[in-house]
């Protein structure tokens, strides 16, 4: 099993320290899934949520958070951000969420692509809780990653298929 990264020899925490890794285009994509009951997505079609258009303050708390992921996350490196994209689909039964970050630098971008998602997920909790106390998030998961030494990631579609259920 490989080693935790963020643990030095005597088993504290540490920042690893990126200076002699290559700077290269680094993208990411997460997903999520915020489940709803049927009458609570009637309402969000009907435009009755008492907060306002969820979809748009979701996405914008998703972009603002992968921005913030460092201080969020202790050991995160503050990473400078080229893009950063928060997609949310209405489904019958929820909400699906993907949010993609990308940067060049010398360490990856899944922890703001995780962190939008998430962020994003709670935002939509947040504005529908007071419509339905059964709302549940799900399947927060990397959906690909890319650029660096160790190369593509991407999801097998078994993988996603079972977490979503």
């Amino acid at each position: 099993m490989k080693d935790l990264s963020h643990l030095d020899a005597e088993g504290r925490a540490h920042m690893v320290d990126v200076s002699t890794k290559q700077e290269t285009l680094r993208r990411a994509i997460a997903s999520a899934r915020v489940f709803a009951s049927p009458q609570t997505m009637a309402a969000i079609g009907d435009g009755a949520t008492p907060k306002g258009n969820l979809v748009e303050v979701a996405r914008l708390a998703g972009i603002m958070a992968a921005k913030r992921t460092a201080d969020l996350i202790p050991l995160c490196h503050p990473i400078a951000l080229s893009h950063v994209d928060v997609r949310i689909e209405i489904e019958r039964d929820g909400f699906r969420l993907e949010a993609e970050a990308a940067a060049r630098a010398q360490t990856g971008v899944e922890m703001e692509a995780l962190t939008a998602v998430s962020i994003a997920a709670l935002t939509i909790y947040d504005m529908c809780k007071s419509l339905d106390r059964t709302l549940r998030i799900g399947a927060v998961q990397l959906e690909l990653k890319s650029g660096g030494k160790s190369g593509e990631y991407r999801r097998a579609d078994q993988e996603s298929a079972e977490e979503s259920t």
